[in-house]
């Protein structure tokens, strides 16, 4: 299940909205309001008069109106072109990769998350919670620590989010002047990444797009010369995402609360950068990164050990062909044999994955989809993973197929294992159409796949047997969504099944079927998807 809370999300500004609170420009628009006011109503040198002073005054008392935090600059900066959802330029980019040495520097002007800096001699000490930077004292003898600069922040992507912020650990971030600062315990001569594990990690979505994904965005210029220190560290997460891992850092990451040790590193970023659902925007990396270069990292992560799995098969084929071969003498039922298993050799028909769910928004009529999709040309595979399901075997699986079918959930977020110009069909339970769209169906789109949101009728959902048919459960999702996320989620997410109607579905099946075969046949042209 995603947490999205869609009224807590970054919105597009109504059309006859003259308020943008990310970019403070009613400012401008009151100041540009005023002067055309005073502009008609007065002498020109009069109101030439009133101008300069206007504009003197706002240049004067505006910063005690403003968050110390804000810089004019913000007033003039270009737009993202995001909608606002993305949390400005990668971290290497901002202003904060040229902070001095001894400095801490913070963005928080981010909507989804916080991201400090700090070089020079820089210490973890977990027992206070706390990453220490020093500075040399003047050669007196005064041997009095002197705080320079206290910073706190919690380094998780959901920022706007109170409730799961809450269970955030934090940290103090601290400049200091001392005389001796002591010894490290551990030297590192590489930068280090810190970010927290908590919060919704366990759901694969939360798991990708608030932690892998923007551990990618903000740790990848380094080119796996950075150690990743993690607060609320889980060992079965680095189980679950250590070839990613490895793919990101040469080191192994480091427990801050289980590791009391000094940790020394020349700098530090505190917490991640995040971007968008599930992408990673371009325009805001360096040498153009996108979500397609995340996309190939997971296949330098996940191959080496897929290949492991191939060869063990390839050998326990062998093993299992040898025996039945010594079983048969070598007369014609041998090669009877053989050439049965070249005849029914599938490879060459288009593959389609179903990911199955079980619970709430499963498909009741699955098995009569997978029919369906065998008749129609597909070799069909069932795939249900699970939280203990290894990622490789899962990435396996869908990248080499052509096709991938589920209904709206968490694990939709395994359409980044497709290969680009794959495609991908969603079904659309009723009241999860923004959602659907938002966290699957427009990423599926910036990483390249040929995407088809299926939004089921009414009769196609088991709510059409515990409500009226004109209720507004059934006819209007939007009103009830609009009540609040423990509606959408008790009735829309969490009580919820699906019945095809494969008639219609058909339909869609047969569009992505035509289109793969469209693609290993160049003399054919593509089908409009």
């Amino acid at each position: 299940m995603v947490h999205y809370h869609r009224s807590h999300q970054p919105r597009k500004p109504n059309a006859d909205s003259t308020r943008d609170e990310d970019s403070h420009t009613i400012i401008t628009l009151d100041c540009s309001t005023s002067a055309y006011y005073i502009k008609r109503t007065r002498p020109k040198l009069l109101s030439f008069l009133l101008l300069i002073t206007f504009l003197s005054c706002c240049y004067v008392f505006a910063p005690l109106f403003l968050p110390i935090s804000f810089s004019f600059s913000h007033l003039y900066s270009p737009p993202i072109e995001n909608d606002g959802n993305s949390d400005g330029v990668d971290v290497t980019d901002s202003s904060c990769s040229s902070v001095s040495a001894g400095r801490i520097c913070c963005d928080r002007s981010g909507f989804r998350s916080d991201v400090c800096v700090m070089k020079g001699d820089v210490r973890t000490h977990s027992a206070s919670s706390s990453i220490l930077l020093y500075s040399p004292r003047s050669s007196d003898n005064v041997s009095v620590e002197e705080e320079l600069q206290h910073e706190k922040i919690k380094p998780y992507t959901r920022k706007w989010e109170t409730s799961v912020m809450n269970t955030i650990d934090e940290l103090n971030l601290i400049s200091k002047k001392v005389n001796d600062v002591g010894g490290c315990d551990v030297q590192h001569d590489v930068p280090a990444v810190f970010f927290s594990n908590g919060g919704y990690t366990g759901n694969v979505y939360h798991e990708f797009n608030d932690g892998i994904i923007p551990l990618f965005i903000t740790s990848q210029h380094f080119k796996k010369r950075v150690v990743f220190v993690i607060l609320e560290y889980h060992s079965w997460w680095i189980m679950k995402y250590g070839d990613i891992l490895s793919r990101l850092s040469d080191f192994p990451p480091i427990d801050f609360r289980g590791d009391n040790r000094t940790h020394c590193f020349p700098e530090a970023i505190v917490g991640l950068r995040i971007h968008d659902e599930l992408t990673v925007d371009s325009a805001l990396m360096r040498d153009n990164k996108s979500i397609v270069d995340f996309r190939n990292l997971l296949d330098q992560a996940y191959w080496p050990r897929i290949r492991g799995l191939i060869q063990k098969e390839e050998r326990k084929a062998q093993e299992k062909l040898r025996e039945q071969q010594a079983s048969l003498s070598q007369s014609s039922e041998t090669y009877e044999y053989i050439d049965q298993q070249v005849q029914e050799n599938p490879m060459k028909k288009p593959k389609l994955v179903i990911l199955s769910r079980s619970g709430s928004r499963a498909i009741t009529n699955e098995n009569l989809l997978v029919k369906m999709a065998k008749e129609i040309g597909f070799m069909v595979k069932v795939l249900k993973p699970d939280s203990t399901t290894e990622m490789a075997k899962i990435y396996r699986t869908l990248n080499a197929s052509d096709v991938m079918i589920g209904v709206h959930g968490a694990a939709m977020t395994h359409f980044m294992f497709l290969r680009p110009g794959s495609v991908f069909i969603q079904v659309v339970p009723l009241g999860t159409t923004w959602a659907a769209e938002t966290y699957y169906g427009e990423p599926a789109k910036k990483l390249g796949l040929k995407y088809i949101g299926y939004e089921i009728h009414p009769r196609e959902s088991t709510l059409y047997e515990k409500y009226d048919k004109n209720d507004p459960i059934l006819r209007d999702p939007t009103s009830i969504n609009k009540k609040g996320w423990e509606y959408t989620k008790k009735i829309y997410l969490d009580s919820q099944n699906v019945i095809l109607d494969l008639g219609r579905f058909r339909k869609r099946l047969h569009r992505a079927y035509e289109y793969t075969l469209s693609k290993s046949k160049p003399n054919l042209q593509h089908q409009p998807m």
